[in-house]
């Protein structure tokens, strides 16, 4: 009796400290799908007959004010009133609920007296929803930004030439008015390690070589997910990563859960090679010689316009070749050249067209696309698998002219067929678009900068994270 008496006052501590490791350890966290989702809803929402509500239930997991409780005595009286303690995360979750209501709710209202109201015209898909999303994101959107790791590789990046979306766009996060210095307080979590920078500097030369620039950045990861609890919780749901070069999405590849779960930025935005339009975010790809925009924005009125279609670029990839084969010296109205001659200039003759042809090289991307809308040349984009930037609000057909690689043939037939009132209106929508593409330092309302984080941010809308207790 005694021995066991003995042998119990030996395994109580034991037994509790147990128990007490048991109740306090971490909840597990998963992410899930909206059950209605948010992006498809608000894409239905452009159609006459589309349903533009999102499921009423949708929030259901979600208290409308904070739940209280009432403590009472056997005889009647009380003793306290508590509220609910919730967690930083679904306080979060909590937050973004009532922004996806007011995005609802604000497709059937009047913003057009709103001061900062922007949108307007059928280049978006729905102006109301779009405004009311901005608004919310200009609100509520608070991102972390990792201080792990130095420059050149984290927290800069190139700002001159084709990939100086990359490097502004990291830069420009550093001292942006949506970072957060409070990981508990943020939406998401920004991964800032550029893949330009690291084609530069880790990357050697002609060696096919990538496993030192993927193990660069899957280190990064590793370090940032030992030291906080926020990567762990979600598999990388609520982070980003950002990327203008080609090699973008294979350096993601080297990370399993980064292109699973986490939203990946791209200019290579290619649904042939992963990319998921539902999570991730097409960005555009802007060559900036200079690392500014002087000299870049405007051009003459149609009337004095007299080339129709304008190309020169090299010939890469699959679809250049082919342009060239039909409409090399070919015809005076559809000058395509492969090597523009010296005593011509390349932004003067985008100014002289009417049309800039966009086709895709070894990749999807091409900064002719924006160069085009800068200077009021009507894009024509020849792309295969290619998710244009800020399709999930812009109606490009508006401002735009999307052919098929089969159609090159044709490229003169269809272009010739466009009503002159209609590519007046095309490209005077361009115009209109130009800001939302436009690079400035510091960022304005609606410029490309904002344009990113809102697809970002609607990305954000699209996953709910939550709790899930041990017995779930």
């Amino acid at each position: 009796m005694w021995r066991s008496s003995k042998v119990l006052r030996f395994l109580l501590p034991l037994i509790v400290a147990v128990g007490v490791l048991f109740l306090t350890s971490p909840k597990a966290f998963i992410f899930s799908n909206l059950a209605s989702d948010y992006k498809e809803t608000y894409m239905k929402s452009r159609l006459p007959n589309g349903n533009s509500e999102l499921h009423s239930n949708q929030d259901s997991n979600y208290p409308k004010q904070p739940v209280r409780e009432k403590q009472v005595h056997e005889n009647g009286t009380r003793i306290r009133r508590s509220q609910k303690n919730y967690s930083n995360l679904e306080k979060l979750e909590f937050g973004l609920g009532q922004a996806r209501a007011a995005i609802r709710e604000a497709q059937h209202g009047n913003q057009t007296e709103d001061p900062f109201y922007v949108p307007n015209g059928p280049m978006y898909w729905n102006p109301k929803a779009f405004h009311r999303s901005y608004m919310e994101m200009e609100k509520r959107l608070k991102i972390y930004v990792y201080e792990e790791g130095e420059p050149p590789v984290f927290h800069y990046g190139p700002c001159k030439h084709t990939y100086a979306i990359e490097g502004f766009f990291i830069q420009t996060m550093e001292i942006s008015r949506f970072r957060t210095s409070n990981p508990e307080e943020a939406h998401i979590f920004f991964l800032p390690f550029s893949v330009t920078m690291l084609t530069q500097v880790i990357y050697v030369p002609e060696s096919h070589e990538w496993g030192l620039m993927k193990n660069t950045a899957s280190d990064y990861v590793n370090v940032v997910a030992q030291k906080y609890p926020y990567w762990n919780r979600t598999l990388g749901a609520d982070h980003f990563m950002l990327a203008c070069h080609d090699w973008g999405p294979e350096i993601s590849f080297a990370i399993p859960y980064l292109h699973q779960n986490a939203i990946r930025a791209l200019c290579n935005a290619n649904t042939s090679e992963r990319f998921d339009a539902s999570r991730d975010v097409s960005i555009p790809e802007i060559l900036l010689p200079t690392g500014k925009i002087d000299g870049m924005l405007g051009g003459p009125s149609p009337s004095k316009r007299p080339i129709l279609v304008f190309y020169a670029g090299g010939v890469h990839g699959p679809i250049r070749p082919i342009l060239l084969e039909h409409w090399e010296n070919k015809d005076p109205d559809v000058q395509i050249y492969k090597y523009l001659p010296k005593n011509l200039s390349y932004y003067g003759m985008v100014r002289k067209s009417r049309y800039c042809i966009c086709p895709s090289g070894y990749e999807v991307a091409s900064p002719r696309m924006v160069e085009g809308l800068y200077m009021g040349c009507v894009p024509v984009l020849i792309k295969d698998d290619y998710v244009i930037p800020f399709s999930d609000v812009l109606n490009w057909k508006t401002f735009s002219v999307i052919i098929p690689v089969k159609d090159i043939p044709n490229l003169k037939k269809i272009l010739l067929s466009i009503p002159e009132r209609q590519y007046i209106k095309m490209q005077r929508r361009g115009i209109q678009m130009r800001k939302h593409f436009v690079v400035n330092s510091p960022p304005k309302r609606y410029d490309v900068f904002h344009m990113i984080l809102h697809s970002i941010w609607l990305r954000r809308l699209n996953v709910r994270l939550r709790h899930v207790h041990p017995e779930d």
